[in-house]
């Protein structure tokens, strides 16, 4: 088992003490309608070309595509935002693995729907070295089709948690990418791609940074 899966597995230990078991149900329920939806299967794949993107960083300053893949590959971490846990153990292991990343002449960023202000608090906790975008409506995440609207029933349990998606996206949408990553190639090519609908399954990064 690697680093991040058994922080994955701490941490579900942990949330089975701490949330109350109708809420873990409506989850688990949200996660079995999540994989009826083929997102896996119906998402650009391994050798599909990425679409380019101009997003703004938590500081608001333009970042595209285009300019990162002139200095090299890239990785690109899909998050569902900084309220989500498992998301902040992968965002601390990439961190953790950035100059690994680096030395293979690739650029990673990360991409919600969350605003910038929260994007850089974000930035800010875990004291992330790589830039933190801001996809507005998830406008880019719907071109690569990794997007799922959250389902009527469980927002309420999400509400109880703390967990206010107006808040932390500006919109009332209520949608959400699913945690995906995808490596690209100069050429915009993906050379890897790793997606689950369930958010508790995470990269291994040694298979990751094995790619590049």
């Amino acid at each position: 088992m690697n680093d991040l899966a058994h922080q994955i597995e701490t941490l579900n230990i942990e949330l089975l003490k701490q949330v109350p078991q109708e809420i873990l149900g409506a989850f688990q329920k949200s996660i079995q309608d999540l994989k009826s939806l083929n997102i896996e299967i119906n998402s650009l794949k391994v050798g599909d070309k990425i679409p380019d993107f101009s997003l703004k960083n938590a500081v608001n300053d333009t970042i595209t595509s285009d300019c990162i893949l002139r200095n090299g590959k890239m990785i690109i971490a899909f998050y569902r935002g900084s309220w989500c846990p498992y998301c902040n153990l992968e965002l601390r292991t990439l961190q953790e693995n950035l100059l690994r990343i680096t030395a293979k002449n690739t650029t990673l960023v990360a991409i919600s729907p969350q605003s910038s202000d929260n994007s850089l608090t974000l930035k800010e906790k875990h004291n992330l070295q790589f830039e933190v975008l801001t996809d507005l409506h998830n406008a880019y995440a719907k071109q690569l089709g990794i997007t799922f609207q959250l389902q009527d029933f469980v927002i309420p349990h999400y509400q109880t948690l703390g967990i206010n998606l107006e808040d932390f996206n500006k919109d009332q949408e209520n949608t959400l990418p699913v945690p995906a990553v995808f490596a690209v190639n100069e050429n915009g090519i993906i050379i890897y791609k790793f997606l689950d609908v369930n958010y508790m399954n995470r990269i291994d990064i040694e298979e990751l940074i094995n790619v590049l």
